[in-house]
């Protein structure tokens, strides 16, 4: 495994990376845009939604979805860069989406706003399948938020960051969830983004504890790459997805105005040797 390389630095709150076609997808949510940087570091704006959070993933079909959470939509950018309507979520405050190779999207939901000072509220998980018709799919989370789809399509696991847990769940043949279990806890973590390899290990990042962990499953460590500022997310991919891209900032905390400090955002890549698998 290499030392972490900065990408992209100069950002604000970067989350949600995601690998397709060559290049390396993710959001700044503190200026509301979604970005793709190339692995020589030439990145484009490719879509600005006014949201917090703002998080995507890609359709089998090559289309991207975007979370509007503010307005409880998911959206859909075609070829053309337009954007549309793919999606009614009913309600705003929406978090991580994920999407697997069936074209069902699972978005999750936290259940109140930290940030407003609300009480607490258990959050939930959403499905939405390829006819953008939206269920919950599963309750009673402290804190849902990165999730990740095993590669044969069979399991989703879902972090809960307040719980610091790895919770799993079997899809069904129509995309529902069933068989709740605790896939691994991880004792003073705070798992946010996440995402699988191909010896069935899960990498998650870690904001408070400024690192990126690598567990099998019950919660044994298998590697950790410690940073110097708050991992939000990860995700595997370049050659062979044996990159791992992980996007950090310097966390300032909940109630602030600017959550994280400005121009903080990197986007860092560090070789590994086991290559991703499954979604995203």
């Amino acid at each position: 495994m290499s030392e972490p390389r900065v990408l992209l630095a100069g950002r604000g709150l970067v989350e949600a990376p995601r690998w397709h076609d060559g290049r390396l997808y993710f959001s700044d949510w503190s200026a509301g845009e979604v970005l793709a940087v190339d692995l020589a570091g030439t990145s484009e704006v490719i879509a600005r939604v006014e949201s917090l959070p703002l998080c995507s993933a890609w359709l089998p079909d090559g289309r991207l979805l975007i979370v509007s959470s503010p307005d409880g939509r998911l959206l859909v950018r075609d070829a053309d860069g337009s954007l549309s309507t793919y999606a009614d979520l009913g309600q705003p405050g929406w978090n991580d989406i994920v999407v697997d190779g069936r074209g069902n999207a699972y978005v999750n939901r936290i259940g109140y706003n930290p940030m407003a000072g609300e009480e607490f509220r258990p959050g939930s998980v959403t499905l939405v399948t390829a006819d953008g018709t939206a269920r919950e799919a599963a309750g009673g989370f402290a804190f849902p938020n990165g999730m990740a789809v095993t590669p044969d399509g069979s399991m989703l696991i879902v972090a809960d960051s307040h719980r610091s847990e790895l919770v799993a769940f079997a899809i069904g043949a129509d995309g529902g969830l069933s068989g709740r279990r605790v896939w691994a806890a991880l004792d003073g973590a705070a798992p946010d983004g996440i995402c699988a390899d191909a010896e069935g290990a899960v990498w998650y990042a870690d904001v408070p504890n400024r690192r990126c962990v690598r567990v099998a499953e019950g919660g044994a460590v298998l590697q950790t790459v410690a940073l110097d500022r708050g991992a939000f997310a990860c995700a595997l991919g370049g050659p062979g997805r044996r990159t791992l891209f992980v996007t950090a900032a310097e966390w300032r905390g909940m109630g602030v105005e600017e959550l994280v400090a400005p121009g903080s955002g990197q986007v860092l890549a560090i070789d590994v040797e086991v290559p991703g698998a499954g979604w995203p």
